[in-house]
Order: structure tokens, then sequence, then C-alpha cells
């Protein structure tokens, strides 16, 4: 049964045994203060089952806001008691959380980091207690796992530090949140490991003292329990060694990760790094650290991978242990205005383009009515320019931002010519993989997160000046198209030496795919019922109706002539500017021309779309072979 399927049956039975997405239980989610009160909508159920928001101002020297209730909050970076203030976290929601005009939390035009964890089993749970001061007090709790991370904190007296456990430290250490110290030996009743059930102090003062109160926050590490056939893990708490100060360490997730928190066992403090933030393939981050008040940093350190993640530690022969959650979403979509979207720059305060998701591609035209370059830009990246136009190596973006939950951008301004094309990954649908070339002869192989065979995989080396390599399914696995070009199709030697459901590879070292050291950015796409259709048709010279098997008909069309004739631009349609029954602006990759606008190519078909018979050769010649993407 295919994922879609599975996700459908699902949701037709018991609620109770609806599977879990990571993007059900965990959230980040980025805000601009307005000094006032905001309803964040995030997605996730507070109110119902219960949870924690830390928030953090990612601007100015602020508190870190730990709230696991209405108006009711702990500090990382302190030690004080619970306190209760009705201007920070005001109400758990249904689906988010309400804040109030405290500056740590909505401080007037200042940007702010939100992170929601929602219990639930083999993810996230929290336990209060009150202390006995008796050692080997076991505290039962509801993780369904074995915990990979404890944080505890003494609630009702001020002065006791948040002591950690986990699990690459063993029962016998723990290290204090709030610090930026090492790992101190036998808090903990020596030996006595966490178990799925209970976790075992001892009787010091700062977790168990009698009459103390208590909270714990427990993380899961490998438990699975997500996913359409729950067994996925979205949580994975580990550790690493550092044995040279600027050595890129690769630690091996199993998932691509979205948060990761590390923290060195030595005089350094806690990270937290996000890709909503920032987190691209080359190293670029950003940090906040939940043990300071500090705004936020670029460390330069973490890199992104398909399966895990690279750190550079800055440190030699120091360990390190982390925490990090996957990427979302997990679920497979089954509309596609939850992953792809057209605007124009309606809005003078960015973000400029706009979306009703976080975006993870992006691509613009200053003035489709004019001669211009395609600027494309996406999540894995960050602020760095590539043109489908051409094939240079990339530039720097600085207005190419994607930490906004409704769009990208950063440029202002009010320009109802200037038009984007959005994408948000999803399974099934799309997926964007950015990888480091080896220069390997032997060739490179790479995970994906489409969780289905690609049928079209677009890539580019971003830092040199080579073609956009483009291949299709039903292609030979050397024949390629260059969607910088209208020529026709060409064999340059490379291979793509494995494409499945999980991973694609090419055969050799070609600068074009795999040059040493090179950064290379890769769009992968697959035909998902009632969202996306990658095809082929031939041409018949006559009105050609086209399905792929939509309902309302596709808002965007891509479409270029594979086989006979002679060159054939890449052309593509879009509903915002027009698919109708009269004629359609078209707009093509391969060039800075402006956009057609006295042409009727195309045509609205509710099963997807209709290539006219006024269409030239370059896309409706009688036997002619057209390769087409269409998106609902």
């Amino acid at each position: 049964m295919g994922k879609l399927a599975k996700a459908l049956t699902a949701s037709a039975g018991n609620a109770g045994s609806d599977p879990l997405y990571v993007e059900d239980v965990f959230s980040t989610y980025l805000y601009a203060g307005n000094g006032g009160t905001q309803t964040i909508t995030n997605g996730i159920d507070l109110a119902g089952k219960g949870g924690l928001v830390w928030v953090k101002n990612r601007d100015a020297a602020e508190k870190n806001v730990l709230s696991y209730g209405t108006n009711k909050f702990l500090s990382s970076n302190e030690t004080s008691a619970t306190s209760t203030n009705p201007n920070y976290v005001t109400q758990f929601s249904n689906n988010g959380f309400n804040i109030g005009a405290g500056s740590p939390v909505n401080a007037n035009n200042q940007d702010i980091a939100s992170w929601t964890f929602r219990k639930a089993e083999k993810f996230f749970d929290i336990v209060e207690w009150t202390g006995n001061g008796v050692s080997g007090r076991a505290i039962a709790h509801n993780l369904g796992s074995v915990p990979g991370m404890i944080m505890i904190k003494r609630t009702n007296a001020t002065g006791d530090d948040w002591a950690v456990f986990h699990t690459n430290l063993g029962p016998t250490k723990l290290i204090a949140l709030n610090t930026n110290g090492g790992s101190i030996t036998n808090p903990w009743l020596t030996n006595t490991a966490p178990t799925a059930s209970v976790f075992t102090l001892n009787n010091y003062g700062f977790i168990n003292a009698s009459g103390g109160e208590y909270i714990a926050y427990l993380f899961a590490s490998d438990a699975g329990g997500f996913g359409d056939d729950e067994d996925e893990n979205i949580i994975k708490c580990g550790s690493f060694s550092a044995s040279g100060n600027y050595d890129p360490i690769d630690v091996a997730l199993g998932f691509e990760p979205q948060w990761i928190l590390i923290k060195p066992l030595a005089s350094s403090d806690w990270n937290i790094m996000d890709t909503t933030r920032l987190i691209t393939v080359d190293r670029q981050d950003l940090s906040l650290a939940p043990n300071t008040t500090a705004a936020e940093t670029g460390l330069n350190r973490t890199g992104i991978r398909s399966s895990g993640f690279v750190y550079v530690p800055g440190f030699t022969n120091t360990p390190f242990i982390y925490m990090a959650i996957r990427r979302g979403p997990m679920k497979t979509p089954d509309d596609a205005t939850k992953v792809f979207a057209i605007d124009t720059a309606r809005f003078s305060a960015a973000p400029k383009f706009r979306s009703p998701f976080p975006v993870d591609l992006g691509w613009y035209l200053t003035n489709v009515n004019d001669t211009g370059s395609s600027i494309v830009a996406d999540r894995l990246r960050g602020p760095k320019e590539l043109n489908f136009n051409y094939n240079y190596n990339q530039g720097g973006l600085a207005t190419g931002k994607f930490d906004y939950m409704n769009g990208w951008s950063s440029l202002t301004g009010v320009n109802s010519s200037s038009y984007s094309w959005m994408l948000q990954r999803a399974p099934g649908f799309f997926d964007a993989v950015s990888y480091i070339g080896t220069g390997s002869g032997t060739g490179i192989t790479l995970n994906h997160n489409l969780t289905v065979t690609p049928e079209l995989l677009i890539c580019k080396a971003a830092t040199l000046s080579q073609d956009w390599t483009v291949w299709r399914t039903g292609a030979a696995s050397g024949v390629f198209e260059r969607l910088n070009s209208e020529y026709g199709s060409t064999s340059p030697g490379y291979v793509l030496s494995t494409i499945s459901a999980t991973q694609f590879g090419w055969n050799n070292a070609d600068g074009a795919v795999n040059d040493n050291g090179a950064t290379y950015i890769a769009y992968l796409f697959a035909t998902l019922a009632g969202v996306s259709k990658v095809g082929t048709y031939t041409g018949t010279g006559s009105d050609l109706n086209v399905d792929c098997g939509f309902s309302n008909g596709a808002r965007f069309i891509l479409i270029k002539r594979i086989a006979a004739g002679p060159v054939a631009d890449w052309y593509y349609w879009d509903s915002l500017r027009g698919i109708t029954a009269g004629n359609d602006p078209y707009l093509t990759t391969n060039s800075l021309a402006a956009q057609v606008t006295n042409t009727d190519y195309i045509d609205p078909l509710s099963s997807g779309f209709t290539v006219t018979s006024s269409a030239p050769a370059a896309l409706n010649g009688n036997g002619n072979t057209y390769l087409f993407l269409a998106i609902a």
C-alpha cells in the first residue's frame, strides 16, 4: 500500500490509532514581535495533549522562556523557581499557543524563535513530583521508551541548577543546562539507568530533596513509533568526539534533522540550531544558547545532510553530546496548495512573496514583462543565488531569506509584475538534496527523502559554472537534458548510477555532478495522485488532452521537447498569470526573454491541461515526444 493510501486508511479509522508524524508533535515557529498579543498557530495540540513551549528572542539579550502551562514558566539560563507572568505564554490551544506583551516573547519589531514539544510516546514527556529525600526513588513516566535525555529543575526554590541526564553520559553523570560547564560525576544513583517506565534518583537536593517540587522533561531516542507504518525515528540523542580542531565530524542520524542541540563536555555553551532559521550544506548556521541570554549568532560549524549533519568542533580531543529532531513534513500531502504557491510582490513588508507554508525552493523574476534572469534560491543553500537560464556558479543573495513561516525573500516594495514560484519539500511530491562532491572516480551515492523513486531529477553545481543536468524517468542513465539550454538530449559521459526510493548517485567525478569539494543542489520530483504529475506525451498537431489525474486542472505546467525535431525551449505556464481558454502567458527557463502573452498554446482541462492545435512543433509536433511536469 502506498504512503498516501496508508495515511488515508489510518485517518478513516479510530482517531486513537492514527499514525503520528513529526509535524504533529514538534514545531519550530518564527515570528516578529508586536509588543501586544499574538496567536501562534503551529498545528500542535497543546491544550489536549500538553507539552512545552520554548521561546527565545533572536535579536536581543533576553532570557529563554520555557512554558509548561498557562502563565507558568522556567528559564533554562537561570536557577530560578517557576514564575508566573500574564504577559508571556498566556494560553495553550489545540493548534498552538497565545502570547502576551512580555519582551522575551513578544518585543516589538524583534524576531522571535519558538520550539514546541508536544507530549507523545517515543518523543517527549513531562513528569512532576515532590521529593522525599530517599536514594533509589523511582519516578514513573509515560515516554513509552528509554529516555535519551532528561532535563530536571526544582520548581519551588531558587538556586538549584538544571540537572541533565544524557544517555551517552551514563547514569553516574549529569551536566547543567544553565551553565557552560562540563559533566559532573555521581549525582544520580550509581549504575541505575532509566528504563522505559521509570527513572531513578538519589537524594541530592536539586533532584529529590524532601518537600522539593520538581519537573522533568524527557526526550526519547531512536524509539520508532512515527510515520505511516509507525516505525520511523524522529528523535535521536547521541555523542561524537573531536579529534582535530577543524576536522568536520560526520554524524549519522538515519534522518535529516531540522533541530539540533549540541554541548561539548568542556567549558563552552550549549547551542541550538534549526533549519527554519538557518543551517546550510556548507556550514552556515545560526545558534541560540539555552544557558545564556545572548542574541542569535552564527557559528559556521553545522552543515545539514540528508541523513544527518556535519559539525566542526572547534575543540581538540573533546566529546560532544547532542539531541536531534527529524525534518518534516512526514505526511504525504493530498492538496497541492499546501506545497506549491505562486505570488506577486503584493506587500511592502517582508516576506516579499507569500505562501501558506514555509518555502524550501523559490525562484522569481523581477518583472515578467521585461527581459531578466530567474533568481533561484533554496533553504539548503541559504542566501545564495542561481539562475535557471545560466550555467554560472552561485552568487550571494542577501535577500534570499527563508526564515518566514509564510513565504520567502526579504525584498520589500510592491510590484505586480514581480512573480515567484514556491515549493515545500514533501514525501511523494518534491525533495531537495544539497551535497558536497567527493571527486571520486568511482562516483558518489546520496540519500534522499522523497520516499518514492524520483521521476524528474534536476541537478546543478552551485559553486561551479556547469549546465543544469536534467534526468527524467524512461531516459537512459547517461542521457540528460539541460534546463538552461534549448538543445536536445546529451550524453556527457557521467551516468546516473543509481536511483531508487531512498538514493540516487553518479558514476564518476564529472564537474557537473561530483567535483571534489564543490557544492551541488538536486531537486527531485515524482507523480503524486491529485498533487503532481511527471510524464511524457506524444504530439499530434491537433488539440491534445494530457490527463494528469487532477480534479481542478493544473496550476503550473513545464514542457520540453525531448525527442525528434530541432531545438525547443523549456516552456512554463501558471494559473496566476493565466491558464485560460484564450491566450496564456508563458516564460522559458532557458532564456532571459520576457513573457509572451499573445499565444494560445495550452488550454485548461479539469484532469490536467490541453495542448492546442495552434501550439508550435516545439510543443505539439506530430510524433514528437515531450516531457512535462504539472502541479495541481
